[in-house]
């Protein structure tokens, strides 16, 4: 249930990413931060009560609250117009706490490739931060195509693998997929991030 949860993380983030490099409207945005925001809340609260005290599968569960808040409050900000700065420092403390989720997923679970993706939350919701908490516009065009990446390299695509059985943890894998991801994202930054070019106003997203 839970990666059928993801893979429509993988769609809310390409939105997203759209929305923050300015070919996607805020208020267009809305309805798909709610729905996904929605399944993001009620699965983990279904899993939670059905793990019936299983520290594990409760674990699992529980990160997921923290993309269900933060698509939830983008879709509401998007339809009312609030001020994005709550939301911006929220996404602080989701970037800290997928810290914490990357450390236990491979100390406690042993799944080295998703503590990787976790860091990969973890970078992105800081940009988030940046961007909404602190105000830096011009990092919004670098994070608005991190967001897509991320849409597919740590949501969509892991969540089609592990639907269809495929997926399949390995420290080459984890390996893998840091590597790749400091690259691409390091490539972006020269790409994109260094640029003089006026920054893209902040439209309401996440």
């Amino acid at each position: 249930m839970g990666n059928v949860g993801l893979l429509y993380v993988g769609a809310v983030l390409f939105v997203n990413g759209l929305l923050l490099i300015g070919t996607v409207d805020g208020r267009a945005a809305a309805p798909i931060n709610l729905f996904v925001g929605g399944l993001q809340v009620v699965t983990p609260t279904y899993l939670i009560i059905a793990a019936a005290g299983d520290a594990r599968a409760i674990s699992l569960a529980a990160g997921l609250y923290l993309f269900g808040f933060t698509y939830l409050w983008v879709g509401i900000n998007a339809i009312t117009g609030w001020p994005q700065t709550g939301l911006g420092w929220f996404s602080l403390f989701v970037a800290l706490a997928a810290v914490g989720f990357a450390v236990h997923s491979i100390a406690v679970l042993g799944d080295r490739t998703f503590a990787v993706i976790w860091l990969f939350w973890s970078f992105l919701w800081l940009l988030f931060f940046l961007v909404l908490g602190l105000g830096l516009d011009r990092l919004t065009r670098f994070t608005g195509w991190v967001t897509i990446i991320e849409a597919f390299g740590t949501a969509a695509v892991p969540a089609l693998l592990l639907i269809t059985g495929y997926w399949s943890d390995s420290t080459r894998l984890a390996v893998t997929y840091l590597v790749v991801g400091v690259l691409l994202f390091g490539g972006l930054w020269f790409a994109l991030g260094r640029r003089a070019a006026a920054p893209v106003s902040v439209p309401h997203h996440a």
